[in-house]
């Protein structure tokens, strides 16, 4: 979707990225000339978190912002699994329906292609019903993203730190993500922290999946989960995307229930008391079938909107002008650069708008919001 007015800034939103395929999203040409061309110059155990070492042409790019990506997974889903985690009947349905969530955060990636790297400052800003998410690139080296998303109607509240790792080892790329997650129940004084699964990017043979530990805890109930996301090519489609674990009582550390499926489709958990299974989460339910963003109000678009600050290259890469989007791309990265300069001459620090950004060599970065809420967005997602 364009949208271009008098005294409007030009957006271009797209389709996420679904279990359906990515064909409305990019179909990158020539893939296996591409990575060798990208990678040639790039050691192994290289860490790849400096961009400026590797800049991707347009071809690499898929037509958004990895802030956009970020949002998506909140906002662009076919189920109100928040919802589910809100109204449970206890603290036990209640921990159950956050692991399910947690779980439908792990997105399909297209494999070959990544997107745009948000500039310093950069925002996206979407709302869908009463869900309003703000995301801001907090930090630019290292890449540092923050995410807050409120409902006032489900009293809501979610708040991400998200710093990629990114890890060249040969014939494979680890992105380890580094931040918590938080999601707060309100309603119920719930708070429940996460990590978040590696991303595993191989080239030999070619595919990508989700690998490593996730825990999450709620201080209150004193309930945790320990979930692993794996992936073996030696065994086919059946040892790939899988996750296994389970839900567990941290005082008395007894296993509850067993997770287990796979985040692309089925995961179910079986009550260790009665032995009773049952599904918890359905990909196709909750990542098929996602809606295109649209604009609803064209003047309150900020100039820092992801859509808005790649709009014109995304054109290039959707119409395949190459040329175009390879001479816009460097141009936004150029002017990055000279504000960068700037910046360092007058001797200023950037400060984010929306959130305080913090470091600790235990704690790693950490980000709180300024606002207790999101304000409506001018761009929504239809219901």
């Amino acid at each position: 979707m364009v949208t271009e007015g008098k005294d409007e800034t030009l957006v271009v939103l797209t389709k996420p990225v679904s279990l359906e395929g990515d064909s409305d999203v990019y179909q990158a040409p020539n893939l296996v000339r591409r990575i060798l061309s990208l990678f040639k110059n790039v050691r192994p155990g290289s860490d790849l978190t400096n961009f400026q070492a590797i800049q991707l042409p347009p071809l690499f790019n898929i037509p958004k912002s990895h802030l956009q990506c970020y949002g998506e997974s909140v906002y662009a889903v076919g189920e109100d699994l928040l919802h589910k985690c809100n109204s449970a009947e206890n603290s036990q349905e209640r921990f159950i329906s956050v692991v399910a969530w947690s779980i439908s955060l792990t997105r399909p990636t297209i494999f070959g292609c990544a997107p745009y790297n948000p500039i310093l400052g950069e925002t996206h800003h979407v709302s869908k019903g009463s869900l309003n998410v703000l995301l801001e690139q907090v930090s630019h080296h290292p890449p540092v993203s923050a995410l807050h998303a409120t409902d006032e109607k489900e009293n809501i509240e979610m708040i991400w730190c998200h710093n990629p790792v990114p890890k060249f080892y040969g014939i494979k790329v680890e992105a380890e993500v580094h931040g918590r997650k938080q999601l707060k129940l309100l309603n119920h004084g719930e708070t429940y922290a996460m990590n978040s699964p590696s991303l595993l990017i191989k080239f030999l043979p070619p595919g990508l999946d989700w690998v490593g530990n996730v825990k999450i805890h709620c201080q209150e109930t004193s309930l945790e989960a320990e979930l692993c996301y794996s992936t073996n090519s030696f065994l086919g489609h059946r040892g790939a995307h899988s996750i296994k674990g389970r839900i567990y009582q941290s005082s008395s550390m007894k296993t509850l229930y067993e997770v287990k499926g796979h985040w692309n489709s089925i995961v179910t958990v079986k009550d260790t008391n009665n032995g009773k299974e049952r599904v918890i989460y359905n990909a196709k339910e909750v990542i098929s079938g996602l809606k295109t963003p649209t604009v609803k109000d064209p003047q309150g678009v900020l100039p820092s909107e992801s859509a808005a600050v790649w709009s014109a290259v995304s054109e290039g890469i959707q119409s395949k002008n190459w040329e175009k989007a390879r001479e816009v791309k460097k141009a936004v990265e150029e002017k990055q650069r000279e504000l960068v300069k700037d910046r360092n001459s007058r001797g200023q620090t950037w400060v984010p708008k929306h959130f305080n950004l913090s470091y600790t060599k235990e704690g790693g970065w950490d980000c709180s919001p300024i606002h207790t809420w999101v304000p409506p967005a001018p761009i929504v997602v239809p219901l």
